[in-house]
């Protein structure tokens, strides 16, 4: 019976001399250490998502600023049509005033032709060609000019016909003879055309 004993005794230890010896299995590396083991894949990543975001905030950088000067232009077109609808609409009804103190003139001019006037006749003239000249001289500073017609071939974009007569002698058809009422134009915009008589 005792052998029992030390034959089990001795298995037992030999038991435990072959679990000390057998190598414990190798355990697997956490996450973060195989993360640290190859750091440039993240930072790959990274700078790629970085990259693509910036060429999105450039992309709409350059399109915001593109509809700015959209708007812009759109504005700057719009404040200088409407400059100059509010000066066509002042100026036209100031055309003829301008032609009334024009008739004026030439009225007391034909005056002077037939009786010698007297002061007041002189000094009514006088202030009319003083209103005249200065509104005149108002209309030129808006640009506003006169459109030459008589003796000059007619032109249906400046001259509207009122009349056609025969061509005196050396005369070439389609010339404006004679000029019944005034043109103007503002800038590249006709005002007015001027009123002819055409040479046929």
């Amino acid at each position: 019976m005792p052998k029992k004993d030390v034959n089990g005794q001795i298995q037992q230890v030999e038991a435990a001399g072959d679990s000390q010896q057998q190598p414990a299995p190798e355990e697997a590396p956490a996450p973060q250490e195989a993360a640290d083991a190859r750091p440039e894949a993240p930072a790959a990543e990274a700078a790629q998502r970085l990259a693509e975001e910036l060429e999105q905030t450039r992309e709409q950088l350059l399109r915001h600023v593109a509809e700015f000067q959209n708007y812009r232009r759109r504005v700057d077109r719009e404040r200088a049509t409407l400059l100059q609808r509010g000066r066509t609409e002042v100026i036209e009804p100031m055309l003829n005033v301008l032609d009334d103190f024009r008739r004026s003139l030439e009225a007391s001019a034909q005056v002077e032709q037939q009786d010698e006037p007297g002061p007041a006749y002189q000094a009514l003239k006088e202030g009319v060609e003083l209103v005249y000249r200065n509104l005149s001289d108002v209309l030129t500073k808006l640009g506003v000019e006169y459109i030459e017609a008589v003796g000059k071939p007619f032109d249906e974009h400046e001259h509207e016909a009122m009349m056609q007569l025969p061509a005196p002698e050396g005369t070439e058809p389609g010339t404006v003879l004679e000029e019944l009422q005034r043109g103007y134009r503002l800038g590249d915009r006709i005002l007015r055309h001027a009123r002819v008589v055409v040479a046929a």
